[in-house]
């Protein structure tokens, strides 16, 4: 248990004197959510208008973008356990008395905690973008980035420990990125969508981060009903079956996710010689 401990400490202490010492990483991590933003919000706000009363569509992708932040820094941290393989610094960690479980946590602790951070300082945005914040909606969103940055930190691991270099674990990543930030409802309804992609979008488990992130900014009640406009009720919260998921479910689905994830990236860095 000692062991288990001390490889968690030591290497999350690690990731997060890593992430300060490249302070690129941290403006690199922020451009895409940004560029997102003023090219989709400048684009699309003025020809979609309001989804729901007193909620344009800035505000609607806003919280998706956090969710966006959270999930680009979490897979990324799993960099650094190929890049620890390349220069062999992670044979000598392999080799040391740490448990490779604690090790597996601590990167995932270190690599969830630069991803909260950076998804903080989208928060500034908040008053520019007429988006409601306050400090009970910011220590609610606090538990809920750390679920979600754990359990992508884990899917980040998983991938990295079956990889030799860092441009396939790259190229790797950014085909899985990608689907899941145009699949997960950060630009659109994913209940106003066809059939087809509808069910993708409920398939993929950064959907019900989104959603439990876009609940807390615009109010369950706003985010699960919406409001009939033209022939189209938008409706903005997540139906399965339909239910509609509450904040909770939401983060009981990513939870349960994140466990098997962080599971199968034990597993699978065990296995490492």
């Amino acid at each position: 248990m000692e062991e288990f401990f001390r490889g968690m400490w030591v290497t999350a202490y690690r990731e997060l004197m890593r992430f300060t010492q490249e302070r690129s990483r941290m403006f690199s991590s922020l451009a895409m959510p940004l560029l997102f933003l003023v090219i989709f919000g400048a684009g699309f706000n003025r020809i979609i208008g309001t989804l729901t009363p007193g909620v344009n569509f800035i505000q609607f992708m806003y919280p998706g973008l956090i969710a966006m932040t959270v999930l680009m820094m979490s897979v990324m941290s799993g960099l650094s356990v190929v890049w620890d393989r390349e220069f062999g610094f992670l044979k000598e960690v392999l080799v040391a008395p740490l448990s490779r479980s604690g090790i597996v946590l601590g990167k995932a602790m270190g690599g969830g905690t630069v991803a909260v951070g950076q998804s903080f300082i989208l928060l500034a945005l908040a008053p520019i973008l007429s988006v409601q914040l306050s400090l009970l909606l910011v220590a609610k969103l606090i538990p809920l980035l750390i679920v979600l940055s754990l359990s992508l930190s884990g899917l980040g691991i998983l991938v990295a420990s079956r990889m030799r270099s860092q441009w396939g674990f790259q190229l790797i990543v950014q085909m899985i990125i990608m689907p899941l930030i145009f699949l997960s409802g950060v630009f659109f309804p994913v209940n106003n969508v066809s059939p087809w992609l509808e069910v993708i979008s409920k398939i993929n488990p950064l959907t019900y981060g989104v959603d439990a992130i876009r609940q807390l900014f615009l109010g369950g009640d706003l985010a699960a009903t919406g409001v009939a406009m033209g022939d189209s009720s938008y409706v903005l919260g997540v139906t399965v079956l339909g239910h509609t998921m509450s904040i909770l479910e939401d983060i009981v689905v990513v939870a349960v996710l994140g466990v098997v994830l962080m599971l199968a990236a034990v597993w699978s860095f065990n296995k490492q010689e």
